[in-house]
């Protein structure tokens, strides 16, 4: 990654920190808080900071004051200097990020695969699939585009959400994840930049770098996103695709509202940036209210490219997804599909037309259980943890905890110890941070969440007794 290619002003840096630097002495006060911010993915790796001057206007202190600030964050690894070309930001020890595979643990309390069980009415709906097969199998069972009845389904039910679309704008894939990497084999070439949320989800982040593209990132919060923030990427970088989670977004559960959302189609559009939106939870609102317009309602142009599932809805067994797109742009997916995978099964695509059919009262009943699920958990969480912060999601099917240390990756594996497993931060992040977060999922019921957290306060009971070796007064 390029050094200082990406810059940020005094003015945003300073409302990142925030104005009112209570802590003595000041230049601490200000070292810490930019090291949050980079620990946590709001200001990148690799991110040229403004000059001192700028930042001391900026936050309305000396310039001894963000030179002692700088010089602080340099002592512990956060930044690094040379002569004539300015201070970016780097990591202690930095490493690429990693972590272990999201995939499920039979053996152990699973709050780490976002995955709910089978919903009531799958194996009804299977056996009226398997019955409508006599009606296929006299052909070859091949369905490039998917078959004509679930496009149809799929399409229906996004004029519901109030976004016209007809059955040749919806490709079928093998779950969400098939739609966006084939997306991105489509639409990007090795050295182009695709900018990414921080943190996201990591399988996506895997095939933008199978791609050779080069990976940026705008932080996301539980909060939210800083829009302000996310538009400045769009006009320094001009990337050739973004990858966005707005709907309850993984791993954070945030909800981008229907005013960021247009901001940030216009400003796309402006960069010329193609967007791949998942919409792989955007059935799971939990809380009611109305519920924000599909992003490509704000489309002119053909450039939101929207992927669906019903996994998380209906099945993680039901490898149903698509994509939504252009007519033009399904026959191109079509083609770049070919090369390693010919169509959906039949027996599943006739499945999930079945349910889609009876979309509501799923959704209905799904949201019931994530609600108990949700509510129990966070219930549990603030009465054996209190010091973990987090903000509980209006949807979705995760939870995004910040811990009071660093200490995720240790806390991870404890937890495997406990019986528990979980997701570490650092896992869904482009660089190596995020080590104060964990991600867990509440889709067990309310007596196995209840066991869970339990055991993940003996866990961090066990890490937190161990002596932490720290630079200077890092953690202090």
């Amino acid at each position: 990654m390029a050094v200082g290619e990406r810059r940020i002003n005094g003015h945003l840096l300073a409302r990142l920190i925030g104005t009112s630097l209570t802590e003595r002495p000041y230049y601490l006060a200000a070292g810490r808080a930019i090291s949050g911010l980079i620990l946590d993915g709001r200001v990148p790796t690799y991110t040229r900071l403004p000059a001192e001057r700028d930042l001391a206007a900026a936050l309305g202190v000396s310039r001894n004051t963000i030179t002692a600030a700088y010089t602080w964050l340099r002592e512990n690894g956060f930044l690094d200097s040379r002569q004539g070309s300015g201070s970016w930001t780097v990591l202690p020890g930095a490493g690429a990020g990693g972590g272990t595979p999201l995939i499920p643990d039979s053996e152990r309390i699973d709050l780490g695969a976002a995955a709910p069980p089978a919903i009531e009415g799958l194996q009804d709906a299977a056996r009226l699939a398997v019955d409508q097969l006599a009606a296929h199998v006299g052909g070859l069972g091949y369905t490039p585009y998917g078959l004509p009845e679930l496009r149809h389904a799929i399409a229906r039910r996004y004029v519901e959400r109030g976004l016209p679309t007809t059955p040749e704008q919806i490709l079928v894939t093998n779950g969400a994840q098939h739609g966006v990497s084939l997306l991105m084999d489509l639409l990007v070439e090795p050295g182009d930049p695709l900018l990414v949320e921080t943190p996201t989800y990591p399988h996506a982040l895997d095939s933008a770098r199978r791609c050779g593209a080069r990976v940026r990132t705008i932080g996301v919060t539980s909060q939210g996103w800083d829009m302000e923030y996310v538009l400045d990427a769009f006009r320094q970088w001009k990337p050739r695709l973004a990858y966005l989670i707005p709907d309850f977004q993984n791993p954070t559960g945030a909800l981008m509202d229907d005013d960021e959302r247009a901001a940030v189609v216009a400003e796309a559009r402006r960069a010329g940036t193609s967007l791949i939106v998942d919409e792989s939870v955007v059935e799971l609102a939990i809380d009611s209210g109305d519920q924000p317009m599909p992003m490509a309602a704000h489309d002119t142009d053909g450039r939101v490219f929207t992927v669906g599932s019903v996994a998380k809805l209906f099945w993680g067994g039901l490898r149903i997804g698509w994509v939504r797109t252009t007519p033009p742009v399904a026959a191109r997916l079509m083609a770049v599909r070919q090369r390693v995978d010919l169509s959906s099964s039949v027996v599943d695509q006739l499945t999930a037309t079945h349910l889609l059919a009876d979309i509501m009262r799923i959704r209905a009943e799904r949201i019931r259980r994530l609600r108990l699920n949700r509510d129990a958990l966070t219930a549990a969480l603030r009465d054996r943890l209190p010091g973990w912060r987090f903000t509980t999601p209006s949807g979705g099917l995760v939870l995004w905890a910040q811990l009071p240390r660093p200490v995720a990756t240790a806390l991870g594996e404890a937890a495997e110890r406990h019986g528990v497993h979980a997701a570490p931060g650092p896992i869904f992040g482009a660089e190596g941070t995020l080590e104060q977060f964990m991600r867990f999922a509440y889709t067990q019921p309310p007596d196995v969440l209840n066991d869970a957290v339990d055991r993940l306060a003996e866990a961090y009971s066990e890490i937190i007794a161990r002596p932490v070796s720290v630079r200077h007064d890092l953690y202090v």
